[in-house]
């Protein structure tokens, strides 16, 4: 194992110092503040419900924080789709354009109380959010190489919990308005820093500009060694782009069909497994659940151990290959919610049960349930819309599972707080280990094996071009 470990490290040291710095900086800067945003109602949910004095709004009415931001996802990745803003005006300038609704929401929450202008700031929150999940996972997939995209290609999920994290300290020890400050300064860096960041090369090979693709990779690469590359690239991009990129081809084309399925159950159920609505509820759960550490050092641990194992997870997951990975991590993951469901409904149904010599078990169990998705379901989705589908549907085809996962993110929220209120939290934990259990019989089935492969590959793969044993590598 440590010779294996040893190994994996010296790859990743022959990989110049600007290839990953660059994928570090542009996912630890824009999906950084998306985490922000995910995890800011779980701390203020909390505060500005009991703060009646400047909010005066309801635990009901602070609710729909959690709603709002998936409806902005909703509304702009259909835009998105319709208009394949990511292949008009490449990656980096979209991922770019996330720091303008980013920053906007900041500063509405920073200036304003009223709980109208709180919902626009969340709405507006959720347009960044889908311009992030409309570009990054490209634009990831598309710079880096097969060696090392299954562990630095996680840089998203793995900083988007590192927000998660930070935002239930800052959150613990500040208000909103100075929250909203701190975090302001960080989609402004992420726009300054990203502006010297080069272009996929892939963008560029499909807008026929050979030389400015030659320039990126050989940034991207830290070499001007790069014409092998280069040619496989471009002959990459030249078979795709010959397909039409219809959205009649997205359904009726046997790869972008089976990419498409992939993608979508995948997204799917790595909403149905509660991962979104825990970040969302972290306080909201720790508080109704009680136990003997606070609410607020719970969601601290909790996030805190879900930043650092999501890290560690992206090794083991480029280990045991993207399928392996999350099947094992869906049933493991399956078992624990369904105890956790068991506990909640003991307690809330069986007040004759004394459990108070386990009061620990929900936090612990939370905490198992990290270490069981860190190293598939919490990542491998992810990792995998950048690296599913052609060059000529990919705008597309990302659109339409963005805005399939803002409508699921937007459901299983309003369904997390619509079942609690009506079994208290055994009903949701009940119904997201089901889920995860019939999402780890389906993985087999549904989702091909594309580690180690080029997005050229995985093409063939999915056209059925590669052997069986290929496929089950």
């Amino acid at each position: 194992m440590v010779e294996k470990i040893g190994h994996k490290f010296k790859q990743f040291s022959s990989v110049r110092i600007v290839n990953c710095s660059l994928i570090l900086m542009q996912s630890c800067m824009s999906s950084l503040t998306s985490g922000l945003f995910a995890a800011w109602p779980s701390p203020f949910i909390v505060k500005i419900t009991q703060d009646m004095e400047n909010y005066d709004i309801s635990e009901d009415q602070a609710s729909y924080f959690t709603i709002w931001i998936n409806v902005g996802i909703v509304v702009l990745s259909a835009f998105f789709t319709i208009f394949r803003i990511p292949d008009m005006i490449g990656r980096k300038r979209t991922l770019m354009l996330t720091a303008i609704p980013h920053g906007s929401s900041w500063l509405m929450k920073a200036f304003s109380t009223n709980l109208y202008i709180l919902n626009l700031a969340r709405f507006t929150a959720g347009l960044g959010d889908a311009i992030l999940f409309a570009s990054l996972p490209a634009y990831i997939g598309e710079i880096t190489t097969p060696r090392i995209r299954g562990v630095w290609g996680n840089g998203l999920i793995c900083s988007l919990f590192l927000g998660q994290f930070l935002m239930n300290v800052i959150g613990a020890y500040c208000s909103v308005q100075q929250t909203s400050f701190i975090c302001l300064t960080i989609p402004v860096i992420f726009l300054v820093l990203f502006s010297l960041m080069p272009e996929s090369p892939y963008f560029y090979a499909m807008k026929g500009r050979e030389e400015e693709a030659k320039i990126a990779l050989q940034r991207l690469r830290g070499t001007d060694a790069v014409e092998e590359e280069l040619t496989d690239l471009n002959s990459a991009v030249r078979r795709q782009m010959s397909e039409t990129g219809t959205w009649k081809d997205l359904i009726l084309l046997r790869s972008n069909r089976k990419a498409l399925t992939a993608a979508l159950f995948l997204r799917v159920s790595q909403v149905l497994a509660g991962i979104y609505v825990f970040t969302s509820y972290t306080q909201f759960i720790f508080q109704k659940a009680g136990g003997n550490l606070s609410s607020e050092m719970s969601s601290i641990i909790y996030v805190g151990l879900s930043s650092l194992m999501f890290s560690v997870g992206a090794y083991f997951a480029d280990e045991f290959g993207r399928r392996k990975s999350y099947t094992i991590s869906s049933g493991l993951s399956s078992i624990v919610l369904l105890s956790e469901a068991v506990y909640f409904y003991i307690e809330s149904n069986h007040p004759e049960l004394n459990i108070d010599n386990i009061q620990w078990f929900p936090l612990a169990g939370m905490i198992i349930f990290i270490v069981f998705t860190s190293f598939g379901v919490a990542i491998i989705p992810t990792l995998m819309l950048g690296e599913l589908f052609s060059t000529s549907i990919k705008s597309k085809a990302v659109g339409v599972v963005t805005t399939l996962f803002g409508l699921f993110v937007f459901f299983a929220n309003y369904i997390f707080y619509f079942i609690n209120s009506y079994t208290g939290l055994y009903g949701p934990f009940l119904l997201f280990g089901c889920c995860s259990l019939v999402s780890c019989i389906f993985t087999n089935y549904l989702v091909p094996e594309t580690k180690g492969k080029s997005l050229e590959e995985i093409q063939q793969i999915l056209n059925g071009k590669s052997t069986y044993s290929d496929i089950k590598e």
